[in-house]
């Protein structure tokens, strides 16, 4: 398939080079170093210098851009993809987006003949690198059969989950239960260390117990037990996805007390730690309050 791809981001890198290997690509970043880098490195990939190169003959464009309004960015105005788009092709929004702009600019596209999923992914760039991703699709029947074929170069699970914005609606609620949890452990893992317990054995215990997570099981072992801390996903933007949630649920007329509670919390810590911040550092920032450090 020729495939345009935009946003080389910490995750976009890595799911590009999957694709790289498989398909026919072009590559668009807003700083175009990235892309120029990405390039020199895939000879076989082709530069597109403004975002409508993207659209030059493409079956489908990919996105993996910061928020929807990105997307919606990407393509507006005579430059723009959607000016360039063929009837027919395809559009794979993989940013962690809202439904309500997914369904806007499905509309947008389908005027023109091009179809649209939503299809944010979870499992971070490790295992965008292995292939390993999970996708979570919104559209029609037929327009997520053509992106499972789209993804298929870095994705292990690909679920249509409804009409266009149930995949942006998934991903939102998934990485708000995400941070409760590293909120929850924050607290529960300070106090466990303060209270003179071994962060690793408290950690082991509680991963042979009910309080298990994704984040006790991977994140915690890997990045707080050692130590190092490495700079995956930043904080501002899983605080976008909380909101995400949050706006969701006043749509539906649903109370989430514990999520709207974490988004403030968030939002304080974003505030107070910047937007270079890691989804992880409200642990270093409990760490700090209390005096402790959680290390194995």
């Amino acid at each position: 398939m020729r495939i345009g791809f935009a946003g080389l981001g910490a995750l976009g890198v890595p799911m590009a080079e999957r694709l790289a290997t498989t398909h026919d690509l072009a590559v668009w970043n807003r700083t175009s170093s990235r892309a120029q880098a990405f390039v020199e490195r895939f000879p076989n990939v082709r530069l597109a210098s403004a975002a409508r190169d993207l659209a030059d003959g493409a079956d489908a464009i990919v996105t993996c851009l910061p928020t929807s309004a990105e997307v919606e960015a990407l393509l507006d105005g005579p430059e723009g993809v959607l000016a360039h788009l063929r009837a027919g092709a395809l559009v794979v929004d993989c940013t962690s987006g809202d439904p309500d702009s997914s369904r806007r600019i499905a509309a947008r596209l389908a005027a023109s003949g091009v179809g649209f999923v939503d299809a944010p992914v979870s499992g971070g760039p490790p295992m965008a690198a292995a292939g390993q991703l999970t996708v979570m699709c919104g559209g029609t029947e037929e327009d997520v059969a053509r992106a499972r074929e789209v993804v298929a170069p870095f994705a292990a699970k690909v679920v249509h989950l409804g009409p266009v914005g149930a995949g942006h609606a998934m991903k939102a609620v998934n990485n708000a239960l995400l941070a409760v949890n590293i909120l929850a452990l924050a607290e529960g893992l300070t106090m466990l260390t303060k209270a003179g317990i071994a962060p690793r054995e408290a950690v082991d215990v509680l991963n042979a117990s009910s309080g298990r997570s994704f984040v006790s099981e991977a994140l915690v072992p890997e990045r707080v037990l050692t130590g190092t801390w490495p700079r995956m996903f930043r904080l501002a933007l899983l605080e976008k996805d909380i909101g995400i949630a949050h706006d969701l649920a006043a749509e539906l007329r649903i109370a989430d007390p514990v999520l709207a509670h974490a988004r403030e919390l968030y939002r304080m810590h974003r505030a107070s730690l910047g937007e270079s911040a890691d989804y992880l550092d409200p642990i270093r920032a409990a760490e700090a309050a209390a005096g402790v450090e959680v290390r194995g």
